[in-house]
């Protein structure tokens, strides 16, 4: 099954990919930080969610999928 029609591998990608930027963007800040509209601004968002902001909701889903997959 595609990762679009179920949920939990959707919001897996998503906390994935907003965890990946987050990376990239402390490893090779002028990489992500000089593409701030259009697509290559969607890194740069997913960036400031968890980087700078510290969403507590990012992180509590992040816990949250790590728990049903340890017990999946």
């Amino acid at each position: 099954m595609s990762a679009l029609f179920n949920f939990q591998s959707l919001l897996l990608v998503i906390l994935l990919f907003i965890c990946t930027c987050t990376y990239v963007r402390a490893v090779a800040p002028s990489l992500v930080d000089r593409n701030k509209v259009g697509f290559p601004g969607l890194l740069f968002k997913a960036a400031r969610v968890v980087g700078e902001r510290l969403s507590p909701y990012v992180g509590l889903a992040c816990l949250t999928m790590a728990i049903t997959h340890l017990f999946k």
